[in-house]
């Protein structure tokens, strides 16, 4: 017969001596939305807190995030004029691509991630170019290239396709390599459900399609065994990080993906995630200091090396404070 073990979660002090799932601030990820234009800090309706930004209005936000420890951001661009093929995605002195430059002299140390994706850029909304039967596949790829190319030009350190087309991460890796990029990294989001939790988002980065959905190029929540052959093909064409979205919904997916592959994972906690927990705070009907953190611990618990968060300034706060 097994000796009963003594409760050794009785002493705090002791709990923190036994604990095994740790949450540091390099491990966030911050994004930022940068819009062109000046004087803009637009708090956005849906995500109390978070902010469309202009260029001149950045470096105060890189302070904060210094102060923090959060070393990591992911930026999304918010255009003037979008057009059917977005080419203000790849235009070397678009918002996305200035923002790079700026973060990089402002902060040199601080990892900068670019989403690279048209939705935010193109007239319809959608991730690619399309005709009447929806998004295509091979056009598309051309595109995704250029932007993630331009980016690199810009300084990024990593950059991170979003558009879920088949055979982007080879376009990509291919182009950075012919133009000397070899060592910039790709994190892919591999496995990017086609899920009702992006609805912030889209008012966050103003990218909702005119028509249609994504559900032609995004995955569908009622199957699992996909989410391996998808970050499979990913890795095998060259990606270094692979992306679980949304996060809290799919921890089983996470776990899956890190026991299957022997590369970094990110789990990013999306817009939807984030306004449902404002809105219960925000009421008083939660404490969402102690939400925010066990959902955060779930994800690191499901195997996330990395967490792509708008709580990342309060989650890196917290861990201070904490200390």
């Amino acid at each position: 017969m097994f000796k009963r073990h003594r409760n050794l979660r009785k002493s705090a002090g002791i709990r923190k001596l036994v604990r095994d799932v740790y949450i540091s601030a390099d491990d966030l990820v911050y994004p930022l939305f940068l819009e062109e234009g000046t004087g803009i800090r637009t708090e956005i309706s849906s995500m109390p807190g978070q902010y469309r930004l202009s260029l001149d209005m950045l470096d105060a936000e890189l302070d904060t995030l210094n102060e923090l420890g959060v070393n990591s951001v992911l930026l999304f661009g918010i255009p003037l004029e979008k057009d059917p093929f977005g080419k203000e995605a790849y235009n070397d002195t678009g918002i996305v691509q200035e923002g790079v430059r700026q973060i990089k002299r402002h902060s040199p140390d601080m990892v900068v991630i670019t989403d690279v994706c048209m939705c935010e850029y193109t007239s319809h909304g959608h991730c690619g170019i399309i005709d009447e039967s929806g998004v295509i596949n091979d056009t598309t790829i051309e595109y995704i290239a250029k932007i993630a190319l331009s980016h690199a030009k810009a300084g990024a350190d990593i950059v991170a396709p979003s558009d879920m087309m088949d055979g982007r991460i080879k376009a990509i890796r291919d182009i950075l390599d012919e133009n000397g990029f070899n060592e910039l990294a790709i994190m892919s989001y591999s496995v990017k459900y086609a899920s009702s939790f992006y609805g912030p988002f889209r008012e966050a980065a103003d990218s909702a399609p005119a028509h249609g959905d994504r559900k032609q190029y995004q995955m569908d929540y009622r199957f699992s065994i996909d989410a391996v052959s998808e970050a499979r093909s990913d890795i095998e064409e060259g990606a270094d990080i692979v992306i679980v979205k949304p996060a809290l919904s799919y921890l089983d997916v996470i776990r899956k993906i890190r026991d299957t592959f022997e590369v970094p994972v990110a789990a990013y906690s999306v817009s939807g995630e984030y306004a449902m927990i404002k809105a219960g705070a925000l009421n008083g009907w939660i404490d969402e200091k102690n939400i925010v953190m066990e959902k955060t611990y779930a994800m690191k618990r499901a195997g996330a090396n990395i967490i792509i968060t708008y709580f990342a300034k309060d989650i890196a706060r917290w861990i201070k404070e904490d200390k």
